[in-house]
């Protein structure tokens, strides 16, 4: 009797065991998440990285971030990629990312059971609405709005002679790039009636969805891991002139009229 009332004690001390090994939430290796700092100021972009251990067609891995407080600040849906990674893009701050503190992400794909967790530091936020990230296009007094997924972008020059700008960029993973263009900046016509761009990425004509404005054009735009430049392709760019460098040709070129005038005075024939 005193065997079985040990056997039945082992059994119970080997399941309390096998408990205390069991994986933590969050911690299975079927998916992962994690960020690109562990501490973001207001206005930052939070780059939300991650991968699943088993694709499945045509279902999204669902994000959610909690504040401190315990408060939902957003939900996404973000498709897998084909290499089994997926990515967001987030800015810290806004209306409902207000307190400082430590946030929670989590990251859910098919079940409950495929589940993964990530956190960061946030300093606080005045609570202003979180602006669009903006980038000033080398050469000209413009300021362009964009969104970039899986990449940064790093500059964006015009093209005077091919009517373009080139994009430079680099690309961790396969990604997206959502600019909106101002009509002034650049345009594509054809007479009064607005005509197709042509996106090159790396150098390879690529297929794109657009919205457009009376004001902008809003080009959305795929790219593979490891793609370094894309270049839109209009009929018509700005010069590449800031404000500054047009004031200054202008004075030149006043200047060359006055001598011009003043010497034709001087040599001028006296009565």
């Amino acid at each position: 009797m005193m065997n079985t009332h040990l056997s039945v004690f082992a059994l119970s001390a080997i399941l309390i065991a096998s408990l205390g090994l069991a994986p933590a939430f969050g911690q299975t290796d079927s998916i992962n998440v994690t960020t690109d700092k562990t501490s973001y100021e207001d206005g930052d972009t939070i780059l939300v990285t991650g991968a699943v251990k088993d694709r499945l067609t045509g279902v999204p891995v669902s994000l959610r971030v909690v504040a401190p407080n315990g408060n939902l600040v957003t939900v996404a849906q973000i498709d897998v990629n084909a290499d089994k990674t997926f990515s967001s893009e987030l800015i810290a701050g806004g209306a409902l990312m207000k307190s400082s503190g430590t946030y929670k992400i989590t990251a859910f794909y098919g079940t409950e059971h495929r589940v993964a967790e990530t956190t960061f530091e946030f300093a606080g936020s005045m609570g202003a609405p979180a602006a669009s990230p903006s980038i000033k296009v080398t050469g000209t007094d413009f300021m362009v709005n964009y969104k970039i997924t899986g990449g940064k972008l790093i500059s964006i020059t015009p093209d005077v002679d091919a009517h373009s700008l080139i994009i430079a960029i680099t690309a961790n993973q396969d990604g997206s790039l959502v600019i909106t263009l101002p009509r002034s900046l650049i345009d594509s016509k054809m007479g009064d009636q607005d005509d197709t761009f042509f996106v090159l990425v790396d150098g390879e004509e690529v297929d794109f969805e657009e919205t457009a404005t009376s004001t902008d054009r809003t080009l959305t735009i795929q790219f593979p891991a490891g793609a370094e430049e894309i270049e839109i392709i209009g009929t018509v760019v700005v010069p590449e002139f800031g404000t500054i460098a047009v004031m200054i040709l202008a004075v030149a070129i006043i200047s060359i009229i006055a001598v011009s005038a003043k010497s034709r005075l001087s040599i001028m024939p006296r009565y």
